[in-house]
C-alpha cells in the first residue's frame, strides 16, 4: 500500500507505520539528552498513546527508566485501511522499550469503563505489584459512565455568542468565526467527559485494589492558556471541565492522603484535540513564531522532559504555583510572549498571515502526528500498514 495523507479539515485520516515510528525515536532521542533522573520505576498512563500522553510514557522510560503500562483506544490496520497513528506510535515504543530491556506492556480499551480499570488492575498485580506514578492524559469526545450514561463534550462558550478571528485550516485563510454559547446540559456533558470524575475513579480503584504504592503520584493536564483565549477556552465549556479537573486533585488529595495528585498546567500545542478548537490553531500559530523567534518553543516531548526532569521530579517536592499548579506554561504566559502575540493577532490578516503566523510549523507538526512529512521517509514505497503491538499479540 501507498500510503499518502488524507487530510479533511483538522483531521487526516491515514497514519504513516514508519513515520509515525519515526517520531517516537526522535522524541527519544530528545528525551535522551537530557539524562537520566530518579523518578518513577513503574508507571501507569492513561491515554499513552499520542500527545501529551505519549511524550510522559516517552520520558518516563528513557528519563527514569520506569516499566511502563499504558492505556488506549486505538484501531489497527487491516488491508484496506492504516491503523490510527497512536497505534503505531505504540508499537515502536514497544519495540523501543524491548531494546532497553525495559518493561512495557499496553491495554486497549475505553480507559472510561469499569472492564477496563478492572484489567488495568490486573495487569499491574501480575506484573509490577504496584505502580508509583499514574498520569491521567485523556482526550475523548465521549463517555460512558460506569452507569451506562452516555455523555458528549462540545466547544461552545458558557456566557454570551463569542465572535473572533480564526484560521480555516482548508483554505489557510482568515475567517471571522462566532461561537454560540452551550446550554447546561451541553457544559454538564463536557464535564463530565473533559473534567476529573474518572480521573478519581481511576484513583479510588487503584487504590481499593492495593495496587498504589504509597507517596505514589498522579498528575493530570491541563490547559489555561492567555485571556485572549478565555471565551472560548477557560471561560468555555472546556475550561469549565479543566476547573472541575482542577477541584479533582484537591479531592484526591483529601481522599488519599498517602498520594499526591498534581495538576501540570501545559503550553498550547497542536494536538489532535486542540486542532478542533475554533480561534485557538490562530493562536497557536502565531505563538510558535514569537516562542521560536526567542528560542523557547516546545513540543510535547520537550514538555514532559522538562516537567519530570526538572518540576515532578528531581527536587525534594514538586515546582508548583500559589494554586499548587505546576506551570508548563510558563514561558508561554510569559509578558514579553504574549505582547508580542497580542500585536501579531491585531495585525493578522489573510495576506499578511505567513509574516504574523508560523503556519509552516503549525503544519509540519499536524502531518507530523500522523507520521507523515519526515525527509527520511520514503513515502513512494509499498508498505505494509499492518503493524503488530508485541503486548496485544
Amino acid at each position: 500500500m501507498i500510503i499518502e495523507p488524507k487530510v479533511r479539515e483538522y483531521i487526516c485520516t491515514t497514519a504513516h507505520p514508519q513515520g509515525c515510528g519515526e517520531s517516537v525515536r526522535r522524541q527519544a532521542a530528545y528525551a535522551a539528552s537530557k539524562g537520566e533522573i530518579t523518578g518513577a520505576k513503574k508507571a501507569l498512563i492513561i491515554g499513552c498513546s499520542t500527545g501529551y500522553g505519549l511524550a510522559s510514557r516517552i520520558s518516563a522510560l528513557v528519563n527514569c527508566k520506569a516499566a511502563t503500562l499504558g492505556i488506549m483506544f486505538e484501531r489497527p490496520a487491516n488491508e484496506k485501511r492504516t491503523a490510527t497513528p497512536g497505534w503505531y506510535n505504540t508499537a515502536e515504543f514497544e519495540k523501543l522499550s524491548g531494546e532497553q530491556g525495559i518493561y512495557a506492556r499496553t491495554l486497549n480499551g475505553d480507559a472510561f469503563s469499569r472492564e477496563m480499570k478492572e484489567q488495568a488492575i490486573e495487569a499491574i498485580r501480575e506484573d509490577l505489584g504496584e505502580v508509583d506514578l499514574v498520569v491521567y492524559s485523556l482526550a475523548a469526545p465521549r463517555r460512558t459512565d460506569e452507569n451506562g450514561v452516555t455523555w458528549n463534550s462540545c466547544l461552545k462558550t458558557t456566557a454570551a455568542p463569542f465572535t473572533e478571528k480564526s484560521l480555516d485550516l482548508r483554505t489557510n485563510k482568515i475567517v471571522e468565526k462566532t461561537i454560540q454559547p452551550a446550554t447546561e446540559e451541553e457544559v454538564q456533558g463536557t464535564v463530565k467527559v473533559m473534567g476529573g470524575e474518572d480521573w478519581a475513579d481511576w484513583i479510588d480503584a487503584l487504590s481499593a485494589a492495593g495496587v498504589l504504592k504509597k507517596d505514589a503520584v498522579t498528575v493530570a493536564y491541563s490547559y489555561i492558556g492567555p485571556e485572549l483565549t478565555y471565551p472560548i477556552y477557560y471561560h468555555g465549556t472546556i475550561g469549565t471541565a479543566k476547573q472541575h479537573l482542577h477541584q479533582t486533585a484537591n479531592e484526591i488529595n483529601q481522599a488519599h492522603p498517602d498520594i499526591k495528585a498534581y495538576i501540570s498546567v501545559n503550553k498550547g500545542l497542536v494536538t489532535q484535540a486542540s486542532s478542533a478548537i475554533p480561534i485557538v490553531p490562530l493562536y497557536f500559530g502565531i505563538l510558535y513564531k514569537v516562542m521560536k523567534k526567542k528560542g523557547l518553543h516546545e513540543g510535547c516531548i520537550e514538555q514532559m522532559t522538562r516537567l519530570f526532569t526538572e518540576k515532578l521530579y528531581g527536587k525534594d517536592v514538586p515546582e508548583t504555583d500559589e494554586n499548587g499548579f505546576i506551570r508548563m506554561d510558563d514561558y508561554e504566559l510569559l509578558p514579553e510572549i504574549q505582547e508580542e502575540v497580542n500585536q501579531d493577532w491585531k495585525a493578522v490578516t489573510t495576506e499578511n498571515l505567513e509574516e504574523s503566523c508560523d503556519l509552516d510549523g503549525y503544519w509540519e507538526d499536524f502531518y507530523h502526528m500522523f507520521g507523515f512529512h519526515y525527509g527520511n521517509i520514503d513515502y513512494a514505497k509499498d508498505t505494509d500498514p499492518v503493524i503488530p503491538i508485541p503486548s496485544l499479540e
